[in-house]
């Protein structure tokens, strides 16, 4: 009915781009199927960007851990990386994982993206909260993988329903502009939320459907009172001016009337660069667009070794690598997989380097832990002391 592949699409390599079902036909025609080592590498960062944050580690080990004698080495999800380091490193023979690139590819690309944009805009915010509304913005039938990346990059909550179940919390969200117009008035939508949606459900009101933002603030805290936890502004660009400005005024006008508690919650068009100039005012973030369009981050993969011997295309160093990291100052190296840990290189810290990639398939046989959403994401923002935007 839709234009969506199926699980088992991928399963059977059908999403494959058509020079690896033409590269499988010559090997096996030739009778070559070595048992290689390729590498999965970030060749560079959106511009502005000094890291990322690994997701869609676990789609890809469910993918691969069906293939017989094929070992994973990686990151594990929710992992920083930086530019030019190996993430991941497959070993195997070739024609029995060479058909799945373009989906192994396809898994990280897009989750890494929305999952990096989600923690920029969650450094950005600092300690003010921040909820993804962008599920409108992508093709439903990727609308869960886009929450969850979001999620684990650190955004406190989700929009969809289904979304929400995948990454086990309660969807968040207010109330459309729909309800709004039909119901003829924000006093009266805001009123009939109250008096029908269950008490847990905080109540938020949309106020910029009709009127002037101030006063439609103002009608709605001294209809609902001490009810209303908070008042939205969507207010769309070709009607904002200044929008910090048009949030000091509604502050100062809910303030001098005694509703000081009432909290400001933003969306509509809202990035980092946004959030950095409005979190002084403003109580949280409903971004969209930024995060479930987020760039794409630009992932290869690469054989880096053949029968044992170090082989690589030009552009590419040859050997299967591994990244370490030291704990205490999170400086990097790359190094070749089998060579040991040392201590940093810093000069400052004292700090030790630690192998931060995990054996996730052996041999056929999973090993990765899968961690929930949740520890995946109170993993990174772990890291986030040690980046910046």
């Amino acid at each position: 009915m839709f234009h969506i592949a199926e699980e088992d699409d991928i399963k059977k390599g059908k999403l494959t781009d058509i020079y690896f079902e033409r590269t499988k036909k010559i090997l096996k025609a030739s009778g070559k199927n070595p048992v290689v080592k390729a590498e999965i590498f970030l060749k560079s960062l959106p511009a502005g960007y000094d890291w990322g944050i690994l997701s869609g580690v676990e789609e890809i080990i469910k993918l691969l851990s069906s293939v017989n004698k094929l070992s994973v080495r990686c990151m594990p999800e929710g992992t920083v990386f930086k530019e030019f380091q190996p993430v991941m490193v497959i070993e195997g023979r070739y024609l029995d994982f060479g058909i799945y690139e373009t989906s192994i590819l396809g898994f990280l690309c897009q989750a890494s993206g929305i999952a990096t944009k989600a923690a920029r805009c969650r450094i950005a915010a600092g300690d003010k909260q921040v909820y993804s509304f962008g599920a409108r913005r992508v093709h439903p039938a990727i609308t869960p993988m886009v929450e969850r990346s979001a999620f684990i990059g650190g955004v406190d909550g989700v929009s969809t329903t289904l979304g929400a179940e995948l990454i086990n919390q309660k969807p968040v969200g207010t109330m459309p502009h729909a309800l709004i117009l039909i119901m003829g008035d924000t006093v009266e939508a805001t009123r009939a939320f109250n008096e029908v949606i269950e008490p847990k459900i905080k109540r938020i009101s949309l106020i910029d459907t009709f009127n002037d933002e101030k006063f439609e603030a103002i009608r709605v805290a001294e209809s609902l009172g001490d009810k209303l936890f908070g008042i939205r502004l969507d207010t769309p660009s070709s009607r904002r001016g200044s929008f910090k400005k048009i949030l000091e005024e509604v502050r100062w006008e809910l303030d001098i009337r005694g509703y000081d508690k009432i909290k400001l919650i933003v969306s509509g068009g809202i990035n980092e660069e946004d959030i950095l100039e409005l979190k002084d005012i403003a109580d949280s973030f409903g971004v969209g667009t930024a995060i479930s369009g987020a760039r794409v981050l630009d992932f290869s993969m690469d054989i880096v070794e053949i029968e044992g011997r170090k082989i690589s295309k030009r552009g590419k160093m040859s050997g299967a690598k591994k990244v370490i990291r030291c704990s205490k100052c999170f400086n990097d190296r790359v190094i070749l997989e089998n060579e040991k840990a040392s201590g940093c290189r810093c000069g400052k810290c004292g700090g030790v380097y630690k192998d931060i990639f995990v054996e996730a398939v052996r041999e056929g046989r999973v090993l990765y832990s899968y961690p929930t959403a949740s520890e995946i994401r109170h993993r990174v923002i772990g890291q986030f002391k040690y980046l910046e935007i």
